[in-house]
């Protein structure tokens, strides 16, 4: 291989992936472990760019359930500040303490009984302005939990693929030759039919004292699945008509190249297409190693064990230094 690390000519480079083959202005990889593109949008303000449904459907189970709750809190904080100032006095069933704190914990649990719409009936509203500020807490109270129980039902309804991936990928031994393999399993109770693989390598090399971005489509040995029952190993053949085809050992090491795999599926139960993405970088690589089986018969032999806490374990062969 020559110095700066140039694909074989046989594989065609692609340029309608969507990321920019101008090496110098990217920052990281160019997608992310979880499969988000790894960008960052300026320009605009914040508020234009953010698309609150799209955070809010994207957030962590805790981190959401904490922003919610957050939101409620500050909610029920600021009404009750306002019935504070206009003076407690005016909510019928409430006893003046003189004390800051036991005052605004009245006015705070009867903004949060009007926020509900609970309303118990041991505190309740007196004169014209107390009236308007309950009736408008009440209002947002109805809005603000219509629209989290429609970020719940969206939230869990949502189609996903739930496939888990290989940490690392390997280089293997493969028909007399070697090969790129990844390995990936759905850890779900869900059944994914017709699943397809796509896989394409960015691979940064030097052009007229330039570091740019070439992208070529790798093609598989299998591409197409009826059924991602058990574990599936997409592999890529390093043979001639592969781009890496002449890399060698030190070359994997040297060079800096990111796989960007798309997986598209049929969900059974969701009766929808799902899709994950992943990507993997050369400091993922193990090169000279091939994976162990990560299912078995189980011990009374009625049904197949799928061993989800193997997905990763491989045991290192010798490909020699070419």
């Amino acid at each position: 291989m020559s110095e700066n690390l140039s694909p074989a000519q046989n594989g065609n480079a692609v340029n309608n992936t969507g990321f920019s083959p101008n090496s110098s202005a990217e920052g990281g990889r160019l997608a992310n472990k979880d499969g988000r593109i790894n960008l960052r949008k300026t320009g605009v303000p914040l508020y234009e760019r953010i698309s609150l449904y799209h955070a809010l459907l994207h957030m962590g189970h805790l981190t959401f359930t904490l922003t919610v709750f957050a939101i409620y809190t500050c909610l029920n904080l600021s009404f009750a500040m306002l019935y504070y100032f206009i003076g407690i006095e005016n909510l019928r069933g409430t006893s003046l303490t003189g004390s800051f704190l036991d005052d605004f914990l009245q006015a705070f649990f009867f903004s949060s009984q009007t926020l509900t719409t609970v309303g118990y009936g041991h505190i309740s509203p007196v004169g014209f302005v107390t009236n308007v500020i309950a009736s408008l807490e009440s209002f947002i109270g109805i809005m603000s939990f219509a629209l989290v129980t429609g970020m719940f039902y969206a939230r869990f309804s949502r189609p996903s693929a739930y496939i888990r991936f290989s940490p690392n990928f390997l280089v293997a031994p493969f028909k007399g030759g070697k090969a790129l393999m990844f390995r990936l399993a759905t850890y779900k109770n869900n059944h994914l039919t017709d699943a397809d693989a796509q896989v394409t390598m960015a691979v940064h090399v030097q052009e007229n004292g330039k570091t740019v971005t070439k992208f070529y489509p790798l093609t598989l040995e299998i591409s197409h699945i009826n059924s991602l029952a058990l574990s599936w190993t997409i592999v890529h053949p390093l043979d001639e008509k592969s781009p890496l085809a002449d890399y060698t050992k030190q070359d994997f090491i040297d060079c800096k190249i990111e796989m960007l795999i798309t997986i598209k599926a049929f969900d059974d139960h969701f009766s929808n297409t799902v899709q994950q993405r992943t990507s993997y970088t050369q400091d993922e690589m193990v090169y000279g190693a091939r994976f162990l089986p990560m299912y078995a018969r189980s011990e009374d032999g009625n049904y197949t064990n799928l061993m989800l806490e193997k997905i990763n374990h491989y045991e290192k062969v010798d490909l020699g230094e070419h």
